[in-house]
């Protein structure tokens, strides 16, 4: 037998989980429990992740590895001793890590995995942590959002009708997410944030304070010392933790450095009032992802019911006082911060597998994705506009598509640019890639200009593919989004899929048709429906992670009958 985990893959610490007797709990081998997502190669050359690596880095930072997560999606390569690794590749030791650590506890072959990102990750950064699953052997059922993992944990216990606000800040990335639960139904209205903020910045602002404090003292550059930097760093992670708790904490490091015949000891004291000042400019900033989410929810502060706190720097006092001051709500710390995220994932992990868990998850897409156009503005062409197809906050998984036209009757090649953003103007926006569409056929009359369909599906995964047509069906191309990263994922062979990818996309469908009409059923009040249109629903995604596709085929259209007789 082989079991499905869920992970929180971190910037700072990784943790994997599982459901048992349908409630989900933490993995854990011996005191190994919150994995640190450190990477370092061995002086013997093998290696090694988590704790050992993270005690190697005061010794040898040149051989570790750490925060990889913030590299995720960009082709920058990581020296590790004598080789080069991209940073899937680094974070497929961690995933391999966890996959060994879950065997070992469970005492059986682990093979499957939902794994979680921020979810203002973008698509490179979704096929990269799918392809680091891949790496360290995994079979990656699922990519969903940190805080929608997370409200999936508390939603299990507080099966009502309310708003969520989870509020998830962690070692390396911040963002804020308003859900609507209904029952045991979680959609994610609106979502915000910064992949660039969390609990390493506030370490590097405290950093910043001890080097001045020691250059104060001392004539020596500490900063080109890889091995002063890193006890440095060590001492502010360990001041930030300490004033989670108490109002002052001490950062002592003894011989630090020797220097002209001198030694650099640090003795330093720091107050929480005046750690929650360096950092106030972040954690305000925080604030206005808070507005901005609500905004997109179309939601008062008033309407929220509750505020979760996710991610290991919630614990900083600061961070629960100003969201209360800000929306008039005291944040709620149930769950563990730091387990929250990969609880999550493992009741997801068990949800795919038809294991009863009563909830269900609904995700969107966190940004615009759409592509570059062409537009007549008096008379002049004015090229760069930003056409979105798929709209921020839009429930996943969809497949949106759009007409567009040739600028000429005579012209059979384009060029399709793909974007994502917000801004109108294209060269703003993120530019994910591009391809040529070539030999479009002329249209019905072939003085007017040719048609061109794009199509853009975006799947459970948050991994989108474009698909550009004529109208008659004639010409077809399709690229996966991509970043270098993205176009690296869509060269190589793809992993052989159990059915046929228009099987899966229909599939796709039906799953989220069900989803959205289980919603309305409920607001009218027909139970009865409902429990009928849950049943077809269940049975299909039973039959879809078998492999016969006889039986898939036969739930499909067992659940669109259903649908097409409650419509």
């Amino acid at each position: 037998m082989s079991r499905t985990v869920g992970i929180d893959l971190g910037t700072t610490n990784s943790l994997v989980a599982i459901v048992e007797n349908s409630r989900p709990r933490v993995l854990a081998r011996g005191d190994e429990r919150l994995v640190p997502s450190v990477v370092g190669l061995a002086e013997d050359g093998r290696i090694i992740v988590g704790q050992s690596a993270l005690n190697q880095y005061v010794l040898a930072p040149e051989r570790t590895v750490r925060s990889i997560k913030r590299r995720m999606g960009t082709e920058e390569k990581v020296p590790l001793g004598d080789r080069e690794y991209l940073p899937e590749e680094i974070s497929a030791f961690i995933l391999r890590h966890l996959k060994a650590l879950a065997e070992e506890v469970l005492g059986e072959p682990v093979s499957g995995a939902v794994i979680t990102v921020p979810a203002y990750f973008s698509d490179a950064q979704r096929l990269a942590t799918k392809r680091a699953g891949e790496l360290a052997g995994l079979e990656v059922l699922r990519i969903i959002n940190e805080p929608t993992a997370a409200a999936l944990a508390y939603g299990i216990e507080q099966q009502v009708d309310q708003f969520l606000m989870v509020y998830d800040l962690g070692g390396g990335t911040f963002d804020v997410s308003v859900i609507e639960q209904q029952g045991d139904i979680l959609e994610v209205r609106a979502s915000y944030g910064n992949v660039h903020l969390g609990g390493d910045d506030f370490d590097e602002r405290l950093l910043q304070h001890l080097l001045a404090a020691l250059s104060s003292e001392h004539r020596y550059d500490f900063k080109a010392d890889r091995r002063a930097m890193a006890r440095l760093n060590r001492a502010a992670e360990g001041v930030k933790v300490a004033l989670s708790s108490a109002p002052f904490a001490r950062a002592a490091e003894e011989f630090l450095a020797r220097y002209d015949g001198q030694i650099a000891h640090l003795n330093a004291e720091v107050g929480r009032h005046e750690f929650e000042g360096m950092i106030d400019d972040l954690l305000r900033s925080t604030l206005d992802s808070i507005d901005r989410a609500m905004k997109d929810a179309q939601l008062s502060p008033e309407q929220i019911n509750r505020v979760l706190l996710v991610g290991g720097s919630t614990r900083i006092p600061r961070v629960a006082e100003m969201i209360e001051e800000h929306i008039g709500l005291p944040p709620s710390m149930e769950i563990n911060p730091d387990e929250a995220v990969a609880l999550g994932a493992a009741v997801q992990a068990a949800i795919i597998n038809g294991e009863p868990v009563e909830a269900m998850l609904i995700d969107i897409s966190p940004h615009s994705l759409g592509i570059a156009v062409a537009q007549f503005l008096f008379n002049d062409i004015v090229p760069g506009a930003f056409r979105p197809i798929i709209r921020r906050n839009t429930t996943i998984p969809t497949t949106k598509s759009e007409l567009f036209h040739t600028i000429s009757p005579y012209q059979d090649t384009v060029e399709i640019e793909v974007y994502q953003g917000e801004s109108p103007v294209a060269a703003e926006n993120t530019h994910l890639g591009s391809f040529l569409f070539t030999e479009i056929p002329p249209g019905s009359d072939p003085q007017l200009p040719r048609e061109v369909i794009v199509e853009f599906s975006y799947n459970l995964n948050g991994i989108v593919e474009v698909t550009a047509r004529d109208h008659k069906g004639e010409r077809r191309e399709v690229m996966n989004i991509s970043t270098n990263a993205a176009k690296r994922a869509a060269s190589e062979p793809e992993v052989k899929k159990h059915f046929d990818p228009k099987l899966e996309k229909d599939v796709a469908g039906s799953l989220a048709a069900a989803t959205r009409m289980e919603l309305q059923l409920d607001a009218d009040g027909r139970t009865k429906d409902t429990k009928r249109l849950r049943e077809a629903r269940h049975k299909l995604e039973a039959a879809h992670q078998g492999v016969d596709e006889k039986q898939v085929m036969a739930a499909l259209n067992n659940l669109d009958d259903l649908l097409y007789e409650l419509e």
